[in-house]
């Protein structure tokens, strides 16, 4: 039965609703999905929908309403742009006008699933699927807790509507993603992509939390069976999600999490995967998630429903969303205790990072704040010159406050808790990409246990020249221990060292942006020296 009426609505300028649906059932929504013509289904009952023209994030579309006090602690650019608030009022009288008269959708979650850390968060949309996602990614509130919900912030999705006015505004498209601080709430029109839902609250928990002295994350975790938390940072492509499956520990979350004082938390209730050439096989897990309850993402699927997970037709950013309990190896409390480890990853395609190397805080702060992959650019004929690739604490573009703030917050944690920060390149060995090879999943998984059970504490290490990075001599399952220092792996030993000052190079230009943060934050001495 609804808890809300149409008229509950005008309180947020939504007029004349048609209908309101509650935090309905997977069945419900279903039906709807059906009925309505959004979703088709795949043939194991799984709903299918296409997000149209996006099918991926708008980042250039995102802005925030600059005003006090909020407008102090945002670092405005690129990532974070400004609108005043009489831009933002128009935008908003033109989502309430495509929501209003409508049948709607009306969502009441949790982000955080710590009951002091958490947020309370209302979701209004007139479409069937994007509640269905919703559910999926948040943590659903008991009956109980429904009975006294008070959102602290409301987003608002008209996707079906569009800002035809953006060029006298002197906005970037008709799309909008807008965030409006001191009022609670955000908009979002243009964009049917789920995606925008989902780190439209984390961008906003990477904004409460770090005010509140708590640290807000873009990684992975998992936990051990005596209740030792690990945590893995990395881009896209380095292995986050793989290598924090693990069948002896039990997955808290895969992508979005808070450390306060009682320890790490899932800010999520579900999973929001790759599905591009999945394999059963290879990710069986993922796989399995895909069953009635989940929600598959622009995928391209037979007359019958069978889908083709290797057809990029419509974008390589296939996604499925579902429940984490879609997961059977996951922690139900979505929470666990302070991390005894934290591995931050890295895929190396110059093939001149160590498989693993030990770091001390400076140097966690470094690499946190560098947050560095490279990213091949490309398999054509004589295009193999890997690009590398920067972004701040494993996840800037959801950060609306300067990287320096979560560096700090890591750095009082890993201190006040005994934290081991590790550096693990899943990259390339033998030479960069197109001369050598990738590093075998086998010696990484070696190097993931080796930290896990501690082992790698009891191994004697060397120095890598320039980077100053600690690298263990030997480690117990790596198949070949040459491979553990690069330069070993390289027949050109010159031609390694000119790679590594070459790397050593765009490290240190791209901590440049961080000379005038304050000698609080000069952790450049933990940084390579050429």
């Amino acid at each position: 039965m609804s808890k809300l009426d149409v008229k509950d609505l005008e309180q947020y300028g939504i007029e004349g609703a048609t209908s309101v649906t509650y935090n309905p059932s997977y069945e419900k929504l279903a039906k709807d999905e059906a009925e309505r013509g959004e979703c088709r289904f795949s043939d194991n009952n799984t709903a299918m929908v296409d997000t149209g023209v996006f099918t991926g994030r708008s980042p250039k579309d995102k802005y925030f309403v600059k005003q006090p006090p909020s407008q102090e602690h945002i670092a405005w650019g690129d990532i974070n742009q400004p609108i005043s608030q009489e831009v933002y009022e128009d935008l908003f009288k033109l989502t309430t006008k495509q929501l209003s008269g409508k049948d709607l959708y009306v969502v009441d979650a949790f982000a955080g699933a710590s009951k002091s850390s958490r947020k309370s968060i209302r979701f209004i949309t007139e479409i069937a699927w994007q509640a269905h996602f919703i559910e999926n990614m948040f943590i659903l509130p008991t009956e109980e807790e429904l009975e006294n919900f008070e959102p602290d912030f409301v987003l608002y999705n008209a996707c079906k509507t569009s800002n035809a006015n953006y060029k006298e505004q002197n906005l970037n498209s008709d799309v909008y993603v807008a965030f409006n601080i001191e009022k609670g709430e955000a908009i979002i029109g243009g964009t049917w992509y789920g995606g925008e839902i989902k780190k439209g609250i984390f961008t906003m928990m990477n904004y409460w939390l770090p005010l509140e002295g708590k640290l807000s994350m873009h990684c992975s975790a998992n936990v051990g069976k005596e209740g030792d938390v690990c945590l893995f940072f990395g881009l896209s492509g380095t292995g986050k999600t793989t290598l924090s499956t693990d069948p002896n520990r039990a997955l808290i979350g895969d992508d979005e999490h808070g450390w306060d004082d009682d320890g790490v938390f899932n800010f999520e209730g579900g999973c929001y995967a790759k599905v591009i050439d999945l394999d059963k096989d290879s990710e069986p897990e993922i796989y399995n998630a895909i069953r009635p309850g989940a929600l598959l993402e622009n995928v391209v699927a037979d007359e019958n429903g069978k889908v083709d997970y290797s057809d990029k037709s419509k974008t390589e950013n296939t996604r499925v969303s579902y429940p984490i309990d879609h997961i059977d190896n996951h922690e139900p409390s979505l929470s666990a205790g302070h991390p005894k480890n934290i591995i931050f990853l890295t895929a190396d395609a110059f093939g001149v990072l160590p498989p693993v190397s030990k770091l001390t805080k400076e140097q966690a702060m470094y690499y946190f704040l560098s947050g560095y992959t490279a990213k091949v650019a490309g398999t054509e004929r004589g295009i193999d010159e890997p690009v590398a690739t920067f972004s701040a604490c494993f996840g800037e573009a959801f950060l609306p406050l300067h990287p320096t703030v979560y560096a700090k917050l890591l750095g009082e944690k890993i201190d006040k808790h005994g934290v081991n920060v590790y550096l693990v390149n899943t990259g390339w060995t033998g030479g960069p990409y197109g001369v050598g090879k990738r590093m075998s999943i086998k010696d990484t998984r070696a190097c993931i246990n080796g930290i896990l059970n501690g082992s790698i504490n009891d191994a004697e290490f060397e120095t890598l020249e320039i980077f100053n990075l600690q690298v263990p001599k030997e480690l117990e399952g790596v198949a070949d221990n040459k491979v553990l220092m690069p330069k070993n792996t390289w027949e050109d030993k010159e031609k390694y060292t000119e790679s590594l000052k070459n790397l050593a190079a765009m490290f240190i230009e791209n901590f440049k942006r961080y000379d005038n943060s304050g000698s609080e934050f000069d952790y450049s001495v933990a940084g390579p020296k050429l």
